[in-house]
């Protein structure tokens, strides 16, 4: 059966983000001792599907054990947006295998991104970075991915049978579990350790498989 519709995560899939965004959540909890930011920053390494809107509340919730208003969490929020994106606007952060992979199928598959970034900003760079041309919607937080997966399949009525998400964590692999698709892991070998997925050693192998849509002529 051909895969029809690709679904990409975006951070640590498309860009490689990670330590920047590291950076970014030691400089928003900067004046927070080292070791519980510590904490945050190993929760955010688990959890790269995760929004950051979720990140802030959880070092509040349960790192500091204090509450924190919707209000509040904005502010971090947009604390974080600011010293990030200037940084990530670099195409030098673009991963050039998964660029490679797009343009070779983006005329001939459905594509779209679920994302845990917030979606503005995620919109942003992707025209920033020039990436935009290969999908049909962009989508991040703070709507959770997995109702972001199940949004795009019940609104384009895709075959779950024929659609994939392409991941780097295990919240990328809970989103496609929860909506039955199939999961590809990337760029995360911990992911080998899941059932029921396949891994991506590289996008090469994916496109001479004889059921994967591919470019035509």
């Amino acid at each position: 059966m051909k895969i029809e519709t690709i679904l990409f995560d975006f951070d640590g899939v498309i860009l490689d983000s990670l330590q920047i965004k590291e950076f970014g959540f030691r400089e928003i909890f900067r004046e927070f001792p080292n070791e519980q930011v510590e904490r945050l920053i190993q929760f955010h390494r688990q959890n790269g599907g995760i929004s950051r809107f979720v990140k802030i509340r959880y070092f509040f919730e349960t790192i500091l054990n204090r509450t924190i208003s919707d209000s509040e969490v904005m502010q971090y929020a947009d604390r974080f947006s600011r010293i990030v994106i200037e940084e990530l606007e670099n195409s030098r952060y673009l991963i050039p295998e998964t660029i490679q992979f797009l343009e070779k199928i983006y005329r001939s598959c459905n594509l779209h991104i679920v994302s845990g970034a917030e979606e503005n900003e995620l919109r942003y760079l992707a025209d920033k970075l020039g990436v935009s041309k290969y999908f049909i919607t962009i989508e991040g937080s703070p709507t959770p991915k997995g109702e972001l997966v199940r949004n795009i399949l019940e609104r384009y009525n895709y075959s779950k049978e024929k659609t994939r998400l392409i991941g780097d964590s295990i919240n990328d692999y809970q989103a496609s579990k929860e909506n039955g698709i199939r999961f590809f892991g990337f760029n995360n070998r911990e992911l080998q350790k899941l059932e029921d997925i396949e891994y991506i050693e590289s996008f090469d192998l994916i496109l001479n498989s004889s059921n994967f849509c591919t470019k035509s002529g």
